[in-house]
């Protein structure tokens, strides 16, 4: 299997806040989720963006991974996370993890895993020209509830120039 892109619940409904969700597939093609976090977001479950999400799914671009997950790490993280991260793990070296949340990302990290979050995805629609302004979609995600240190954002306008 080539390189592949799996996100978890808390970047997919942050980007169906400030639509871009459809970023997605220009910037990585096809993204997996497992089904623990198809769960988490869809359908009935109150996650902002729902529809989105769905519609992502029907387009095809956003898959549920079908592979068993071998639970190689029993780890105290979101069900979803833990899905994720174990995920990546049987592919060392091929998978991009889309992870907000401060634990999974530094759980990932120790494990020598590729992880991103939603600011970094805002930064690279800025970079492609897939948005004329990461600062604006920023201040779209700050009213919803949805939250990013600003410290992270800082980093991400200073690179992107903004």
């Amino acid at each position: 299997m080539k390189n592949f892109v799996v996100i978890d619940a808390s970047p997919l409904i942050g980007l169906a806040i400030v639509d871009g969700l459809s970023w997605l597939p220009k910037l990585f093609d096809i993204v997996y989720v497992s089904e623990t976090v198809k769960n988490e977001v869809l359908p009935g479950t109150g996650a902002q963006g729902e529809d989105v999400i769905t519609q992502a799914f029907e387009s095809g671009w956003l898959k549920i991974w079908q592979e068993p997950i071998i639970p190689l790490l029993d780890i105290d993280l979101d069900a979803g996370e833990t899905d994720c991260i174990n995920i990546a793990m049987q592919y060392t070296g091929q998978v991009l993890l889309v992870m907000d949340e401060r634990a999974g990302r530094s759980v990932a990290k120790e494990k020598g895993l590729k992880v991103i979050g939603t600011a970094a995805i805002i930064g690279m629609a800025k970079q492609r020209g897939l948005i004329s302004s990461a600062k604006e979609v920023f201040e779209c995600l700050h009213q919803s509830s949805f939250r990013i240190a600003p410290a992270v954002i800082k980093q991400i306008l200073d690179r992107v120039g903004e």
